[in-house]
């Protein structure tokens, strides 16, 4: 009898350590596209789950190729019904995993057709891999870019491509007239530390396209500002 209890002791102890191993899911409607490798999803309990596609990286907005990543992302899941299953939490408290809609897999689908690059440094599914030859070889998507276009946005986060160095080094420009109703101009600020308010900030990342002032990319800037 002692034996018994024992045994039930210890099997209960280890259903309950072995729950956090099991893979976490949600589900629900793709309700927003920030860019290529990150969605928001809408859950029936009305709970909006930034997720971040794991194991990709795509171009960043300002990249080549970065808004027709967007467009892919958003035609793969846009609108749709979605399941996450839950890989990780990233370091901006984003929900990270692979994402299905309907039979698709988004994740692998986006490398098949050329518009990421397999992030190398979370890698786990080594089919990815294969994917990307593949697309690279057909000249697929971003890889029908020149090569000195085809950056990989952890380089050009980093300020080490060609490209992402070339706004840097751009000789000043003339001030572009502000928009009409608005009295703010485009004079070259980059910063969240130069913005007077809310609006002044705002105009800069829509009419200037000051993506510096939207770290996290989520359409507002400076949030100290526009809280």
């Amino acid at each position: 009898m002692n034996f018994a209890r024992h045994a039930l002791w210890l099997f209960g102890l280890l259903a309950i350590f072995a729950v956090p191993l099991l893979a976490a899911e949600y589900t629900g409607r793709v309700v927003g596209v920030s860019d290529g490798d990150t969605l928001t999803l809408l859950t029936a309990e009305k709970q909006q789950v930034k997720v971040r596609l794991g194991e990709i990286d795509t171009p960043e907005s300002r990249q080549p190729y970065g808004q027709r990543a967007k467009q892919a992302l958003s035609d793969l899941a846009f609108n749709q019904q979605a399941r996450v299953v839950v890989q990780d939490t990233d370091r901006y408290g984003r929900t990270v995993g692979r994402v299905f809609v309907g039979a698709t897999d988004v994740n692998a689908e986006m490398i098949r057709q050329g518009a990421a690059w397999v992030y190398r440094q979370y890698l786990k599914d080594q089919s990815l891999l294969a994917l990307e030859q593949q697309a690279k070889s057909a000249k697929r998507g971003l890889w029908g870019l020149p090569e000195a276009e085809r950056c990989p946005p952890w380089d050009w986060r980093k300020g080490t491509c060609a490209t992402a160095s070339a706004p840097a080094t751009r000789a000043p420009v003339a001030p572009t007239p502000a928009a009409s109703g608005s009295s703010f101009t485009c004079a070259g600020k980059r910063y969240c530390r130069e913005m007077a308010s809310c609006e002044e900030a705002k105009f800069y990342l829509t009419s200037c396209g000051v993506r510096s002032l939207d770290g996290n990319h989520d359409g507002v800037p400076c949030e100290k500002l526009c809280r």
